[in-house]
């Protein structure tokens, strides 16, 4: 991970939702941009993603998929709830059935550089913990530091 400029994750015990934060070298439009954009998914999610659907706006979809190993291909996908330019996103995310986040991004203009932050709001403690003991934080930051790459070819 990023030693200049660290993915942080607060998780609360007992609470519902993990918190992470991160500065980004880049403007808050490009990082927004980029995070709305299905075609950079494979660039700093997984480079194995296929986007099978993108629409970025309040009551659009998304979703995509990562072949695993023999023949197993992970699914995620949601639905936009309220997108507001540079701003925020609110969208759910599922990736085992019946199991839905709800995530609310908030980019912070930081003059050129922004700040954003995800709360990931999960339907029971147990969900929300069982995501921490795969690794949550570790892959987030490990995605931010690929995102931060593709923001800097990008700026």
């Amino acid at each position: 991970m990023s030693q200049k400029n660290p993915t942080t994750m607060k998780a609360e015990p007992g609470q519902l939702d993990t918190i992470l934060t991160r500065e980004f070298d880049a403007p808050r439009e490009l990082v927004f941009n980029v995070l709305c954009d299905g075609n950079a998914v494979p660039k700093y999610y997984n480079e194995a993603a296929r986007v099978e659907q993108w629409d970025a706006r309040p009551g659009g979809s998304w979703a995509f998929v990562v072949p695993g190993q023999n023949g197993w291909v992970m699914r995620f996908h949601g639905v936009y709830h309220d997108v507001v330019a540079a701003e925020r996103i609110i969208r759910t995310f599922e990736m085992t059935p019946g199991k839905v986040v709800l995530e609310n991004y908030t980019f912070e203009d930081l003059g050129g550089r922004t700040k954003m932050t995800l709360q990931s709001i999960h339907q029971t403690v147990a969900d929300r913990d069982t995501v921490l003991q795969y690794g949550f934080g570790k892959y987030a930051g490990e995605a931010h530091d690929r995102l931060e790459a593709l923001l800097q070819k990008q700026k």
